[in-house]
Order: C-alpha cells, then structure tokens, then sequence
C-alpha cells in the first residue's frame, strides 16, 4: 500500500477538517479541526494529510522532536484517523509504517509512544507493527511504545 504523508496547508486545510471517521470511532480521536489548532498552538506537533494517490484519506500528527511529556523527553504519535469511506483499506497500517520509518531514522529516538482510548480496536494494529503495552495511562488513554533496536 503506497501512501505520503503531506502537510497541511492553505490548500488543502478545509479537505482535512472535513474528513470524518465512523460514528461509532467519533469518541476515540480528537477532531481533526482540534488537531489542527492544538498544533497552531503547540508548534512541536507536525500535522499531516494522508494521501492515496490524489485523495485525501486521513490524518496524522506526530513529533519529531523530542517533547518534554511528564518530565520525560518522548517522541509521540498523538493522532492517527482514515476518513471512514476510506477505512479497511489498509491506509492506517501503511501511514503507521511511514511514520515508525521517520522515527527510527532519527539517531535520538529511542523508541516512540502512541496512546488509545480503551476499547479501541486499532490497539490490534499497534500491537501487529510491534508497540508493546507500558502500564502507562494518560488522560484516560493506553500508552503503547515501540523500542527501536539500534
């Protein structure tokens, strides 16, 4: 599956914040409107248009530097949404290895964090690209990570 992660700009701004995600997934990921002035706000986050071809068919925002969170300095992938007509596709795995791809070629990540709200069903696509379970809960939400091996 052959998927860019682009940035989000002017152009293509309005697309992104109309993508939508099932209505029963609506509880689990912040709106991508919020993400997007979380980031305006929060420069350390890199928001990003996953595309198919031509087509818009999610989002994603991550850091690619490292954050102080909780007095730790953690790279994170904070959201992760395919528009619901483009679900089961495969576009959220092949978006995920793009991004795991970026982090591990920075030479500082030891490994990066990503969190769920519970019951979420993508934890089966974290757990099958290789994050592993911390005990660690955020806001409510499941932190997983995945260690590089270096």
């Amino acid at each position: 599956m052959q998927v860019e992660l682009r940035p989000i700009t002017v152009d293509n701004w309005e697309e992104c914040v109309s993508l939508r995600v099932k209505d029963d997934q609506r509880a689990m990921v912040a709106s991508n409107a919020y993400s997007l002035a979380q980031a305006a706000y929060e420069p350390f986050w890199l928001p990003r248009a996953i595309y198919a071809g031509d087509t818009m068919v999610g989002f994603c925002m991550c850091n690619l530097e490292p954050h102080a969170w909780e007095e730790t300095s953690e790279y994170w992938i904070v959201r992760l949404m395919v528009d619901a007509k483009h679900q089961g596709k495969g576009y959220g795995r092949a978006a995920m290895e793009k991004m795991i791809a970026e982090f591990n070629a920075l030479p500082d990540c030891p490994e990066v964090w990503i969190s769920h709200e519970p019951g979420n069903e993508v934890e089966r696509l974290y757990l099958s690209l290789g994050f592993e379970h911390t005990g660690r809960v955020i806001d409510g939400e499941t932190c997983l990570k995945l260690r590089f091996s270096r």
